[in-house]
């Protein structure tokens, strides 16, 4: 008797599976809305965007834009300024990505203060069993 494969073994639902990991992570989504609260074509600076999606480093900011470059949802432009000058814009691709992300973050708005309450019940629910 042969063992069925786990059903996420499949190379595509590990492709989905990286995709969603990479675009669904805290950052990735503050990135992406900050970004796409620009017009199409303008570009943010790096200090510009640390500072718009707020509390993340310098390194971790870093790090996501590359990604998000490698992955063809950022642009990354380089003017030949003294010193140089770069600014980050979001592509086609990230234009696309930020429909549901802007979806997520309104409905996350939109819902906070019952999340807050019900982490409050839940809270004082343990708190009656300790």
């Amino acid at each position: 008797m042969t063992e069925n494969p786990h059903p996420h073994s499949d190379p595509g639902c590990r492709a989905v599976s990286e995709v969603l990991s990479r675009v669904g992570d805290k950052w990735t989504t503050l990135i992406v809305n900050a970004l796409d609260a620009k017009a199409e074509g303008e570009g943010t600076r790096f200090n510009v965007l640390k500072r718009e999606v707020g509390g993340i480093s310098q390194q971790m900011l870093t790090r996501t834009l590359r990604t998000l470059e490698r992955d063809g949802m950022v642009a990354r432009t380089v003017y030949p300024t003294v010193p140089p000058r770069v600014e980050y814009a979001l592509t086609p691709l990230g234009r696309s990505l930020a429909v549901p992300v802007k979806a997520i973050v309104d409905w996350t708005f939109a819902h906070l203060p019952e999340i807050h309450s019900n982490r409050d019940a839940f809270d004082g629910a343990l708190d009656d069993v300790a």
